[in-house]
């Protein structure tokens, strides 16, 4: 039998440092002689007297640590309770649960579609906390993506396995420090990120929260326009520089700050990464310039920048870009399968598995020519295991099933193919907006009917557990003995 006993206290430390990140917004509300700031603090006190009555009620529990079976647990019960309760502000505020829902598991995942329209009008401690949503998820999903899913083996990322990813049967004390930097790390960015913002024109309140939704790579805005709303070009370079810093590997951005910043460049996904988004961009503002939708200062930004958020799956959005035409729009349905790096805040496939599939199909090819041909597949210095190459094949036809298979679902509540489609590829890769004239950059997901919107949180949370993470607790074999 599972104890689930330390699983619930270390769930109750984290919903005690939710209710205290709720203050943030109730003390922006009291500046701005905001009223809302009640809705917080009531919100702060239930969610943090739940936290603590399960740390008192579990006592030391959690001195032997966690096993497999019990990360697992923890891992998918944190990300679907979090943003239940994270939900609870915007109740207050007369939000409808399913958008609350909706807009707070966008939010904690990363993802950055809304439901909310009218975002300049908004009260000042709710896009705060929309924000807060976002920069929470992101440092989350980074100690997930660094300490856990190594450590679980989902989908190739025991490659990525780091001294300090406990390989015995118990994750313990050395992911501590590795989660201090983590966190230093992040602030850090997060902080160079607003005074950037603040320089180049941005009032302090927009700068703070689109730094926390910029280093996330989560995407919401203070305003309906998104970054449309800024005219200064800086701006949209800064935003470009963090969202390609935020989806680089958190690990090695902490041993660049360390003073090994080679170490960058020298990882294989990053060169890929980099020379792939630099590639799209500049095909884009060739085209943009070609067919006359820019001119070319212009067109170099927005080019950049929109291949950037949807490759980061930030979602930002600078201009309508599925008003450039159908081939930037089946551009941008391809891109929201990308992703960024390992370890790092973005969603998506990542990079990596595309260049252990291109890897292996290479491989296979030459097979095919010299059979008793032997043939040793690696990433950078490292060579690919057959466990490994399977995990990450295994990994995509999942993923790509699941996008299909909503898809289908989607389908039949009589949406278009387009919107149908981009709904579940934006979802299940934490992109953001979709495409078509309802859910694109210039539309939000408050449209949908409530049913669609439950599955698509729904997607948006198995997307960001990397599958596996819920999909092994449906095997019997996982609760037996």
């Amino acid at each position: 039998m599972i104890s689930i006993r330390p699983v619930l206290s270390v769930l109750g430390h984290l919903y005690v440092g939710l209710a205290s990140a709720m203050l943030i917004p109730a003390i922006v509300d009291v500046a701005a002689r905001n009223a809302d700031w009640q809705a917080f603090v009531l919100s702060a006190l239930i969610v943090g007297l739940m936290g603590l009555l399960l740390v008192v009620a579990m006592g030391n529990a959690l001195a032997d640590g966690l096993d497999t079976r019990q990360t697992f647990i923890l891992t998918t019960l944190a990300w679907v309770t979090i943003p239940a309760l994270g939900a609870i502000p915007f109740l207050w505020l007369g939000i409808a649960y399913v958008d609350a829902a909706f807009e707070a598991v966008s939010g904690f995942t990363t993802t950055g579609s809304t439901v909310l329209s009218g975002l300049d009008g908004l009260p000042p401690g709710l896009l705060v906390w929309r924000s807060l949503m976002q920069w929470m998820g992101g440092v989350g999903i980074v100690v997930m993506a660094i300490v856990l899913l190594p450590f679980l083996r989902i989908g190739g990322m025991q490659l990525f396995q780091t001294e300090s990813s406990d390989q015995s049967e118990k994750i313990v004390g050395r992911s501590i420090e590795l989660i201090r930097y983590i966190g230093l790390t992040y602030l850090f960015l997060t902080c160079l990120c607003i005074i950037l913002y603040w320089a180049s024109g941005m009032s302090m309140f927009d700068a703070f929260n689109h730094a926390l939704t910029t280093v996330s790579t989560g995407g919401f805005s203070t305003h309906d326009k998104s970054f449309g709303f800024f005219e200064n070009p800086v701006t949209g370079w800064i935003a470009v520089a963090f969202m390609i810093i935020g989806s680089l590997p958190f690990v090695l951005v902490i041993q660049a700050f360390r003073g090994k910043p080679f170490l960058l460049w020298r990882d294989p996904q990053v060169r890929a990464f980099l020379y792939f988004l630099l590639f799209v961009a500049l095909a884009l503002t060739i085209y943009l310039g070609v067919s006359g939708a820019a001119s070319f200062s212009d067109a170099v930004l927005q080019a950049t920048f929109n291949v950037v958020s949807v490759v980061t799956g930030t979602g930002y959005a600078m201009g309508d870009y599925t008003a450039w035409g159908a081939p930037v729009i089946g551009l941008a349905l391809l891109l929201k399968f990308v992703g960024g790096c390992t370890g790092s805040t973005t969603g998506g496939i990542k990079v990596f598995r595309f260049l252990v599939f291109f890897g292996t199909v290479k491989a296979h090819m030459r097979r095919m020519v010299r059979p008793n041909r032997v043939i040793s597949e690696s990433y950078g210095n490292t060579r690919l295991t057959p466990e490994l190459t399977f995990s990450v094949l295994a990994f995509l036809v999942v993923y790509l099933g699941t996008v299909g298979l909503l898809t289908l679902i989607l389908s039949t509540f009589h949406l278009d193919l387009v919107t149908a489609v981009s709904a579940a590829a934006t979802s299940v890769g934490n992109v953001g907006p979709g495409l078509g004239p309802v859910i694109g950059p210039s539309g939000t997901f408050g449209p949908l009917p409530d049913t669609v919107k439950w599955i698509l949180s729904a997607a948006m949370l198995l997307g960001r557990l990397e599958l596996f993470t819920v999909l092994i607790l449906l095997d019997p074999d996982f609760w037996s003995k």
